[in-house]
């Protein structure tokens, strides 16, 4: 007795779909591929240069500008980059932000042309996405997923200040190491985020191009850095209770567990338990939200603040200074 293997005909339409899929991916990947670098930082030591940083980097500007992750370059200041068509150059820092882990260096010698920088803030979770990298020895890594997650953060610190990156985009795409500092694109080929950590199996992030960060690659560019105002509080979200959100109109607010010494929040006369409702006229609810307005422009400008204390609303004016680099 002898068993004939069973075939299941393929669903006409279901090959079609797969093909559609995969058409797409394709087509993503060979139009952002040659924008994106493999680049490694070097450092000099007593037997010559050393790479210390690696990870990938997307052109975006046609003067040979990159995007990266501040944890790529780990505050050196020279390295190469290596396209996937083997062409290299010699790159420099322009510019790092641990606080959000974007990171500009610059193409010494000719580069592709620049990828084009999408809107992070028009994804939707289920969205089909591509990521995009470049890690040494791995010409052109692609992988696709979807976005599972949006406005996730995640937490990180530069020195002794302590930070949030805000709307950060959660994808299935599966990455590796390399492939930090590398594009996520979108089905058009638009650069969405920058891709920033693996968070877990099959789990990856990405900071978000949007506004926000749109703004720190602006300060990059121009400053070399980021200038943020520093208000010297410490706070937590919580929900209003019903009568708060009567009175309030919001249903939740920031409450502050702790109001460092000599600071600008300290001066304003911020205490301890407030509950922060208003900044500088609009509501905030996350430490994110107070975040996004703590941008050069605050620093040494009036900033109100609506708090609700012992039921009562009271109006404070605090000055924030410049948050120091250390």
């Amino acid at each position: 007795m002898s068993i004939e293997p069973e075939f299941v005909m393929q669903d006409p339409e279901e090959g079609q779909a797969l093909d559609a899929y995969s058409q797409v991916v394709i087509r993503v990947a060979e139009s952002v591929t040659p924008h994106v670098a493999a680049i490694e930082m070097m450092s000099t030591g007593r037997r010559g240069q050393v790479r210390v940083g690696s990870g990938s980097a997307v052109v975006f500007t046609g003067d040979g500008y990159m995007l990266t992750n501040a944890h790529v370059v780990a505050g050196l200041q020279s390295g190469r980059a290596v396209f996937a068509d083997g062409k290299q150059t010699d790159v420099e820092l322009v510019g790092a932000d641990p606080l959000s882990d974007l990171a500009v260096v610059r193409g010494l010698k000719s580069t592709p042309p620049p990828a084009l920088l999408g809107d992070a803030d028009t994804l939707r979770v289920g969205q089909l996405v591509i990521a995009v990298g470049n890690p040494l020895g791995l010409a052109g890594s692609v992988t696709a997923g979807v976005v599972s997650g949006l406005g996730r953060s995640i937490p990180v610190r530069a020195g002794e200040h302590r930070r949030v990156i805000e709307d950060v985009i959660q994808t299935d795409a599966a990455l590796n190491p390399g492939n930090s500092g590398g594009a996520l694109a979108d089905t058009k080929g638009r650069i969405v985020g920058i891709n920033t950590a693996v968070a877990g199996l099959g789990l990856g992030l990405a900071v978000p191009i949007n506004t926000t960060t749109q703004r720190i690659i602006a300060s990059l560019l121009r400053d070399g850095r980021v200038r943020r105002a520093y208000l010297g509080l410490v706070s937590t979200p919580i929900p209003l209770d019903a009568s708060a959100v009567v009175r309030t109109g919001q249903k939740e607010g920031l409450r502050v567990v702790e109001v460092i010494a000599n600071s600008p929040a300290e001066q304003s006369g911020l205490q301890s338990g407030d509950l922060v409702l208003r900044a500088q006229g609009r509501a905030v609810s996350s430490a994110e939200s107070l975040q996004k307005l703590l941008f050069e422009g605050a620093i040494g400008q009036p900033f109100p603040l609506t708090v609700l204390r012992e039921g009562k609303t009271v109006q404070l004016t605090a000055f924030p200074s410049e948050m120091s680099q250390q």
